[in-house]
């Protein structure tokens, strides 16, 4: 971990009082070296934290490629060469760590996936801290007409409230919520599955540039690293890590979008469920999970908000029916209402007698109806008015 010639460690500087080079050094070599989502290493550098994680790691195993992987990165020259391309590697303890990476921890799978990453490499000027209050949105790569609708209208809300959305930058629904946002004035981040320096999918060239260069790309994995499935679904979990709450559009039963959604649950953030066509294949997935009640129906980005604000904030104002001009009767007037004939006028003794009313208050009832213009006096009875 020396620099070449000089056998000295060069300085990268950080907030003051942060994170020993050391450290920061050693969680170089591990990201670089070991597979994202690795749980085992992720315990131990909790544990005994980083250098002496790499210290084990690199004693030779029988069947593990891995002492040999690490060996070979030079983590100074990792930075140098990252740097030159505009890219920062960020550990926790620097101001611009999110915070709620720090929960993964705590929800290794038992297949051993999970944890914090060693470290995150970061493309554009954006900071993190700014995704302390963000949604990530999500969901399949072949989006529906329905789904594109949903998702633009709900990322179009978020943007004018200033909410930052958070995504994977694939196809689908993760363009759209990119693409809604940019278009609404407001700031998306997308998290990779390869290094901030490719891009994948190569159809989403123009904005993943757009996003390094005006906000942020962000991965666990160095730069030049090539996206596998695995890959994806660890990179899943950061989504829902750095987001307080995960809204999922489209998913089949099998979707990696539900994978996202998955770890949002472990991670007690908000899981919104955009319903879909019960006859959609893509839809399969999210409606299985409302109909499991492990998720909030959104059909509007402020029901989005309401579920993400504190208590008596941004509350959704109930939805009802278009008015009617009945509903600004009393209670007595439509009940009366309701025994008034259509065609054939009837005496007010009938009409009291079907409503089980005085013959008193269902006459001067009626006389208020009239002069509101709902009912008319004709051959010694009452009827309906017109159109009423």
């Amino acid at each position: 971990m020396t620099a070449a010639g000089t056998g000295e460690v060069p300085a990268f500087p950080g907030p003051p009082g942060s994170v020993p080079e050391a450290e920061r050094l050693a969680r170089v070599v591990l990201s670089c070296g070991v597979e994202p989502g690795d749980g085992k290493t992720s315990s131990l550098i909790r544990q005994i934290g980083a250098e002496r994680t790499l210290e084990q790691s690199l004693v030779p195993k029988p069947d593990s490629g891995l002492p040999e992987r690490l060996a070979e990165v030079d983590p100074v020259r990792q930075l140098e060469q990252a740097a030159r391309c505009g890219i920062r590697f960020l550990v926790p303890g620097d101001p611009e760590w999110p915070r709620g990476l720090g929960g993964l921890d705590d929800v290794i799978t038992l297949q051993g996936v999970g944890g914090t990453p060693p470290g995150l490499w970061v493309r554009g000027p954006m900071p993190l801290t700014e995704l302390a209050e963000s949604v990530a949105v999500v969901g399949s790569r072949a989006a529906s007409v329905y789904g594109v609708e949903m998702t633009r209208a709900i990322c179009d809300h978020l943007a004018l409230a200033r909410v930052p959305v958070v995504s994977g930058g694939a196809l689908g629904i993760d363009f759209e919520a990119h693409d809604a946002t940019l278009v609404s004035g407001g700031a998306t981040v997308a998290v990779l599955a390869c290094g901030v320096d490719r891009v994948y999918p190569a159809a989403n060239r123009r904005l993943l540039q757009h996003l390094a260069a005006e906000f942020a790309v962000v991965s666990e994995q160095p730069p030049g690293s090539i996206p596998t499935r695995p890959r994806f679904l660890a990179r899943n979990r950061l989504i829902a890590a750095i987001t307080r709450g995960t809204v999922v559009v489209e998913a089949a039963l099998r979707s990696g979008a539900l994978n996202t959604t998955a770890w949002a649950e472990a991670l007690n953030r908000h899981v919104m469920c955009v319903p879909g066509p019960v006859t959609s294949y893509t839809s399969r997935g999210v409606n299985h999970w409302l109909r499991e009640g492990r998720g909030t129906v959104v059909t509007h980005g402020a029901e989005v908000l309401e579920l993400l604000g504190s208590a008596g904030e941004r509350l959704v104002e109930e939805p009802r029916g278009e008015e009617r001009p009945r509903d600004s009767l009393t209670s007595v007037e439509q009940h009366v209402l309701e025994w008034v004939p259509v065609s054939t006028p009837a005496a007010v003794d009938s009409i009291a007698r079907l409503s089980s009313r005085h013959v008193r208050d269902t006459d001067s009832t009626l006389r208020r109806l009239h002069a509101k213009g709902f009912v008319r006096f004709e051959a010694g009875g009452w009827r309906l008015a017109p159109d009423v």
